[in-house]
């Protein structure tokens, strides 16, 4: 644990020494390092082991994981999370599907999901806020598909597959994804509800800032009980507690929450790459696919060819559909953005090692063959992925999205919530009228018509909505009361 504490420390510093690097992010210089931490321990131990710890699941998905979806959540652009809803549900679970038919069956569950800890690496919600809510918001939902699938595949008699089975697993989907969705808001509201009425920061900060994080945690482990996606219950949770919790907090609370978020995040993702690199040399599993390298070889780069072509099968395709739904030119999704999304989403890193070694191994450790390539070939392909198109991501977007700071301009009037202290779930609505002259160019097709008008009703409802009923009650930007030791005390003390 010493070792690998400094390591973690080691990483940050050579990450901040590499911040300027058009190449360079912190997920693949974790990666590197691991990887030459376990040359030197293979190296010392006389090739009986490569890593100090045995990769274990339960750590990945209980302790690491959750901090990172939930600040994602906490710190995401809300409008432009929801303006691109629809889209991210077509790229989250019917390409889910897709790809999951192309790269197959047997292993399909583990390869066709995006991994949403390595999108959070390479792209960046400020300077590509389009593209980032459509990849993360996409790997979160397929989560949820995800899910299904692997139940599914456990469950039922696929080859014998008629419409009562189809039916029965959209229905399984339409009930994971709107019971996870519904116990992520509940959550939220629960915590927002307790520390509006009780006003913790009249007697202590710690107890308000302690509350906000053990709910949030609260809420994936309540959905991991009840056999959900909790992947999807902490995310929404997240958004929940920025536009409601966080605003009936303390001034101080407020920033201590923003980066205690932010921090947990950062660790859990610096150790999980740190992690993946170290156990990528895991020399058991090596070993017994050691005579046949070739065949290994052959399988990874199979997968690799499934994955590049499963996820372009549903990238263009949908986008076309998508596209149909928007009015303005600057809401599509041009063949660009379409290619960025596509290379952006290709990475593959510790969910599928995670799902993997669950599959394939028995408390990480196998003897048979087909198992062992198969965690050979997994971790071959979470290597070159993360590495190769990790590497290629920014230089491509700088290369096809030249004009990124236009394009903020356009799709992302609203700033990020926890950083700036904003605001409404579904945004202030302040740029629809500049909108309205462009809607008004293009003479909509009933299609249009039918998908994308109501949506700008539901926002307009909804605003309505959330100030009669909900802010009242729960909390939120400017429905605080006054009370002593109250979060807006400090506020109005500075006015006076």
């Amino acid at each position: 644990m010493n070792l690998f504490v400094a390591l973690l420390c080691g990483c940050i510093v050579v990450g901040h020494l590499l911040e300027e690097s058009r190449w360079m992010n912190e997920s693949i210089t974790a990666l590197a390092i691991g990887l030459c931490t376990g040359v030197i321990i293979l190296l010392t131990t006389g090739g009986k082991s490569s890593h100090l710890l045995v990769f274990s699941e339960d750590l990945f998905f209980n302790y690491l994981l959750p901090p990172i979806i939930f600040n994602a959540g906490f710190q995401v652009k809300k409008k432009q999370f929801f303006r691109n809803f629809m889209t991210i549900m077509l790229f989250g679970a019917v390409g889910t599907l897709i790809s999951f038919a192309i790269i197959s069956v047997a292993i399909g569950a583990i390869f066709s999901a995006t991994d949403s800890v390595c999108t959070l690496q390479v792209l960046n919600q400020d300077d590509t806020p389009l593209l980032y809510s459509l990849v993360f918001g996409e790997g979160v939902v397929n989560d949820a598909t995800a899910v299904v699938l692997f139940k599914a595949i456990q469950s039922f008699d696929l080859p014998h597959i008629n419409s009562t089975i189809a039916l029965q697993f959209v229905g399984n989907f339409l009930y994971l994804f709107i019971s996870s969705t519904l116990l992520g808001f509940l959550a939220g509201l629960l915590s927002a509800y307790i520390i509006k009425k009780l006003y913790f920061g009249r007697h202590s900060t710690d107890r308000e800032v302690a509350l906000m994080i053990l709910m949030a945690y609260l809420s994936y482990m309540l959905a991991e009980f009840f056999y959900l996606s909790a992947i999807l219950t902490v995310f929404f949770c997240g958004i929940v507690m920025s536009h409601y919790t966080w605003h009936n907090v303390t001034e101080s609370s407020r920033v201590t929450t923003k980066h205690a978020f932010a921090t947990l995040s950062f660790v859990a993702e610096i150790f999980i790459f740190l992690y993946v690199g170290m156990d990528a040399l895991d020399i058991e599993k090596w070993r017994v696919v050691s005579d046949s390298p070739g065949k290994s070889v052959g399988v990874s780069a199979i997968l690799l060819g499934l994955i590049l072509v499963g996820r372009a099968a549903f990238v263009f395709p949908l986008s076309s559909v998508s596209n149909l739904t928007k009015k303005a030119p600057y809401e599509k999704i041009d063949f660009k953005q379409q290619v960025t999304i596509w290379w952006a989403g290709l990475m593959r890193g510790a969910v599928s090692m995670a799902l993997a070694y669950n599959q394939f191994t028995s408390y990480g450790h196998t003897q048979l063959r087909g198992n062992a390539m198969m965690i050979t070939s997994t971790i071959t392909v979470v290597l070159f992925s993360t590495v190769v198109f990790g590497l290629m991501t920014k230089p491509l977007i700088r290369i096809l999205l030249p004009s990124s700071e236009h394009l903020n301009r356009m799709v992302s009037t609203e700033p990020s919530t926890p950083k700036s202290w904003v605001v409404p779930l579904l945004g202030n609505g302040h740029d629809l009228e500049s909108y309205e002259s462009e809607r008004n160019l293009t003479r909509p097709t009933s299609l249009r018509m039918l998908l994308s008008t109501p949506s700008h009703t539901v926002h307009y409802y909804w605003r309505k909505f959330d100030n009669t009923f909900m802010r009242p009650v729960f909390g939120g930007r400017g429905f605080v009361p006054f009370v002593p030791g109250s979060p807006v005390e400090q506020n109005d003390q500075q006015w006076h």
